[in-house]
């Protein structure tokens, strides 16, 4: 089952120094965190801040050839957890056939985030987020969840949704 996502915010990861895309469900209070490269973080950060570029960056340009073609972006969906990388699928439509392509999240973000469409996270991967941590890391992995959902918009800074 799909749960639905809103992109809350981008912050960086205080240990590593990397950015994390934090998911958040509307309804309850689950929270995913995605780390994400730096170059896919500055994609979603120019969009949610709505700042315009001289030229097409990639997602754009992506967004650019979809609309070209009458393809339509019906969903992105968080598919799997698996060794701890994400996996991500981009559900389109073109002439009434779906097409699903394989995606890394943080581009299937930035997309959604360009085309307005829904974000989707498979419950397994909610439920599989929790668990992956080793019996080493849990008191630091549910440290940083509390954390992550104890967020207010003071704390997600500028990249906040």
């Amino acid at each position: 089952m799909e749960v639905e996502m809103k992109i809350r915010g981008l912050l960086m990861d205080p240990v590593t120094n990397m950015p994390i895309v934090i998911l958040k469900d509307s309804v309850s209070d689950a929270v995913l965190p995605i780390w994400v490269g730096i170059y896919e973080a500055n994609a979603i950060a120019l969009e949610i801040e709505k700042v315009s570029t001289p030229r097409p960056m990639t997602h754009d340009l992506i967004k650019n050839v979809l609309t070209g073609l009458e393809t339509q972006v019906h969903k992105v969906v968080v598919t799997e957890l698996k060794e701890d990388t994400f996996f991500a699928v981009i559900w389109l439509e073109r002439n009434g056939h779906v097409i699903s392509i394989d995606s890394r999240p943080s581009d299937a973000l930035a997309l959604a985030l360009r085309v307005d469409c829904p974000i989707f996270v498979e419950d397994e991967v909610l439920k599989n987020s929790k668990q992956a941590t080793t019996a080493s890391d849990r008191v630091t992995s549910e440290e940083l969840r509390k954390w992550l959902e104890g967020l207010n918009d003071e704390d997600l800074g500028r990249y906040k949704m």
